[in-house]
């Protein structure tokens, strides 16, 4: 198995930031599903509205990538993790008060936008950093490995949060659920605590963001064009079953699910062993027939078959196309690298919904999932292309 207990200092340390990942990602997660619930009932918005609310966070997301990045090369990735902390807690405490404020929706609403906007750039400071200190800590030879455990914690907490947060919207309210959101926050203030963090290293001259993103962005659209498919078994899949009259929509979101952590636990460190581009090139592969299948399936069997590989193929795209943009740009520019690298799969998460969605409402819910194949096989093309590239300069 890829992640293992261990007595390795180092190891121990990683499992430790993934565990803070994770526990922290959980404010994020947990107000996913009770954002629209109160703005479109105590606040009385539309789901227009409801739908802003929740992609301000990720707009936030990805403008802010590039300066977290900066910010993690600069200061090192403990400072970066504890400012992201920071901002996740202000807030979760932001949104708190507009739960608070249902008399005025107006001004609530407003309130809720700069709580959903900290949490962006929360977000972002977190995740760089994080990714920055275990590369720090466990050395550029094992990246990918971080980078599949990173994707294991966000995941994992997405799949949590959501249940959890809803549940806590019942027995709490929503100003409850951003309370304990605020909460979880300063417990990963007090895990840091303790860990050594890592000095960054000294650079004379730290290239421009545009310029690391000149090295790196067929990299990056490769990931992005990964994304896509993740986007629209999470924005569609249950619809597209729903249209179908079949039964147990929720399974496909289960198996993508079973799917993607099943590869990230088995395999997260195959980049680290092989190498990124061997392992983007075949997950884009097997990503591009599972969607495929949801595309052409005439029964719920072959919906659900397409969900799981969907998830096969998604889970390793990130950590192994990460791997090589590590190994791309100088040390004291990776934390740039990886923001500018991971806006582009927030950016496909972001605008994949909104674009697709109108291509549903013209030719229906099939054909979400063939653009989702034409982007996976897009993406197949450029790895390859790349690889090629790669031994043919080497050789």
């Amino acid at each position: 198995m890829a992640f293992q207990f261990t007595r390795d200092p180092a190891q121990g340390r990683l499992l430790v930031l993934a565990g803070i990942l994770f526990l922290s990602y959980l404010c994020v997660a947990m107000a996913l599903p009770v954002v629209p619930v109160l703005v479109t009932g105590p606040l009385g918005f539309g789901n227009a509205w409801a739908g802003l609310a929740v992609g301000s966070a990720f707009f936030s997301t990805i403008v802010s990538r590039g300066l977290a990045g900066g910010f993690s090369d600069k200061r090192g990735g403990k400072p970066a993790v504890r400012r992201g902390l920071i901002f996740y807690v202000a807030g979760a405490l932001a949104s708190l008060l507009a739960g608070l404020m249902t008399d005025g929706p107006i001004s609530a609403y407003e309130v809720l936008i700069v709580g959903r906007l900290l949490i962006g750039v929360g977000e972002s400071l977190v995740a760089v950093g994080i990714i920055a200190w275990g590369i720090g800590i466990v050395g550029p030879a094992r990246s990918g490995k971080i980078l599949a455990l990173v994707g294991a914690a966000i995941y994992g907490a997405l799949a949590v949060g959501a249940p959890v947060g809803l549940l806590l919207m019942e027995r709490l309210g929503f100003a409850g659920t951003m309370a304990v959101s605020a909460v979880l926050p300063c417990l990963g203030l007090l895990a840091i605590w303790r860990i050594p963090g890592i000095e960054p290293k000294p650079a004379a001259h730290r290239p421009s963001f545009l310029s690391v993103i000149g090295k790196i962005w067929l990299h990056g659209t490769i990931v992005g064009l990964q994304g896509i498919g993740f986007a629209a078994i999470g924005a569609f899949f249950v619809l597209y079953v729903m249209s179908h009259g079949w039964s147990h929509a929720g399974l496909g979101l289960s198996a993508f699910g079973g799917g993607f952590v099943l590869v990230r636990i088995l395999f997260g460190g195959l980049p680290d062993k092989i190498g990124g581009m061997p392992v983007a090139i075949g997950s884009l592969a097997i990503e591009a027939v599972g969607q495929a299948l949801i595309w052409s399936a005439n029964d719920p069997s072959l919906a659900f078959l397409g969900a799981f590989l969907t998830g096969l193929g998604c889970s390793m795209v990130f950590p192994a196309m990460g791997r090589e943009v590590v190994r791309l740009v100088e040390p004291q520019s990776r934390g740039t690298a990886l923001g500018g690298f991971s806006a582009f799969q927030d950016l496909a998460y972001g605008l994949t919904g909104p674009i697709t969605g109108l291509l549903a409402d013209r030719s229906g819910y099939e054909s979400v999932f063939l653009v989702g194949a034409i982007a996976a096989s897009a993406g197949f093309v450029i790895a390859v292309s790349l690889g090629r590239a790669r031994t043919t300069v080497t050789n």
